[in-house]
């Protein structure tokens, strides 16, 4: 239990305490405990019921399950890194245009395009972002990518070193498809620090490794 615990939020170990202590209890009535609405509690909810920590049942609420030390899947899940699940990253250079951002996302099947300069990541675009651009009856081919990008300042992203589940939490409580796998590196003579990405870790990757231990090929 102390693994899993050591990857819950301060929050989730609230909410956890509170079903524990109140079992059945609705997400209504955590949310109320908690000052905060049910919607908030969403992506904190899933975290907990997928690692085996409660349970849900229709009409009654959220249940403890405890003695989940035990649990293999609750173990294996907590020791696997971002590192071991991630994929290789699709990029364009800044200075390409938002059409050949098109062209890497569509080749690449992928839904996030990041964009780098200098090997270091600077943005990212989405298919939302693109289709945005195309809708503003924009020349994609002659749009600079950098226009229509996400600043690398507003990106959310995940070290390779943090745990896998971390990865899961931020992609729930976000809401987005794909995380940047970076290594944060600071330039000697500026001391600025910049983001050199080493892969990408999404939804799919997640469900992959969630299968992967419920079925036994993580030891």
């Amino acid at each position: 239990m102390s693994e899993v615990k050591h990857v819950l939020s301060e929050r989730q170990e609230t909410i956890l305490e509170i079903v524990r202590t109140n079992s059945p209890v609705t997400g209504q009535h955590i949310a109320e405990r908690l000052h905060v609405t049910r919607a908030a509690l969403r992506s904190d909810l899933a975290i907990l019921t997928m690692l085996g920590l409660i349970d849900a049942r229709p009409k009654l609420g959220y249940f403890y399950t405890g003695n989940k030390e035990e649990d293999f899947l609750s173990r294996t899940l907590t020791e696997i890194k971002v590192a071991d699940y991630l994929s290789q990253p699709v990029a364009v250079d800044e200075k390409m245009t938002a059409y050949d951002a098109v062209i890497a996302l569509f080749t690449e099947d992928v839904g996030t395009v990041f964009v780098m300069a200098d090997d270091m990541l600077v943005g990212l675009v989405s298919r939302k972002d693109l289709l945005k651009a195309a809708m503003g009856n924009n020349d994609l081919r002659s749009l600079p990518v950098r226009m229509v990008m996400t600043p690398v300042s507003k990106i959310i992203y995940v070290e390779e070193d943090e745990k896998a589940l971390v990865a899961a939490q931020r992609l729930l409580e976000y809401e987005i498809d794909c995380l940047p796998v970076v290594r944060i590196v600071e330039d000697r003579a500026t001391k600025k620090k910049g983001l050199h990405i080493l892969g990408r870790v999404s939804k799919t990757n997640i469900t992959r490794l969630f299968t992967d231990c419920a079925a036994g090929r993580r030891a």
